[in-house]
């Protein structure tokens, strides 16, 4: 069984995310890196799969050199290998993205790396991209399974689990293919100590991909607005507690909830 598992580094989930003057990038110097929750999962599986089939895992990004960060915290977890495709900080589309994927699944193939199966993130964190998987796979001719929460392999099958309205869908596929993980399919671990400084001493093959153009152009990024909240004193002290009772069923009933 031969993994590869493709991830983004993308700002840590939950941070507030500034722009620089021009509107074009979003300003890093007091944010933090991760891969998206759906990526975790799709690591954590393949480590889960490996250690079931045997095999190998191996972790691709494509970034600049600061994107090693996030491979090297898939190898603290258990990935065998790790390829950065690097780049010099330019835009890259989901199109640009996705082709330079399976050029460099490719160039795997022809020096006898097959994989059995790719796994990607459901979608981006930061960009809410659901395309790099889907264009992956009709690039290479595999059969594709999106939002998984289940598989299992038997010899050249896998059964991938999808949840539906009212049930489950199974989709029976023979490898290689390529799946798109969503949160929730397992529980990732945490990096241990030994795990880390294993992952500091392995290689990260590094790869300079072609850009050949995509088909959006960025022009420009916007914040949404921030949702606003209101806090309303309704007493103090407990003799407004009978009070405070009353008010707050006038204010259930303004919110049309009761």
């Amino acid at each position: 069984m031969n993994i590869l598992v493709c991830v983004k580094r993308v700002p840590a989930t939950g941070a507030r995310i500034v722009l620089t003057e021009d509107e074009r990038d979003i300003e890093t110097r007091n944010l933090g890196f991760t891969i998206s929750p759906h990526e975790e999962c799709a690591v954590e599986e393949a480590v889960r799969l490996v250690e079931k089939h045997g095999g190998a895992s191996t972790i691709l990004t494509l970034g600049t050199e600061l994107a090693e960060e996030q491979l090297r915290d898939g190898l603290a977890v258990g990935m065998d290998n790790a390829i950065l495709l690097q780049t010099d900080g330019d835009e890259w589309d989901a199109m640009a993205i996705a082709a330079a994927i399976v050029d460099a699944v490719k160039v795997q193939h022809d020096a006898g790396n097959n994989f059995d199966l790719l796994l990607f993130g459901n979608e981006a964190a930061d960009s809410g991209d659901y395309q790099v998987g889907v264009r992956v796979a009709h690039a290479l001719d595999l059969p594709c399974v999106t939002g998984i929460k289940g598989v299992e392999i038997e010899g050249g099958q896998a059964l991938a689990r999808r949840e539906g309205p009212g049930g489950w869908e199974l989709y029976e596929v023979s490898l290689p293919a390529v799946f798109t993980v969503k949160e929730g399919i397992n529980l990732p671990r945490y990096p241990s100590l030994p795990g880390r400084l294993k992952a500091k001493k392995k290689p990260v093959e590094r790869v300079t991909p072609q850009h050949n153009g995509g088909g959006l152009q960025k022009v420009r990024l916007k914040n949404p607005p921030e949702q606003q909240s209101e806090v309303r004193v309704l007493g103090e002290g407990a003799q407004a507690a009978a009070r405070t009772a009353i008010q707050i069923v006038d204010i259930l009933e303004e919110l049309k909830l009761v």
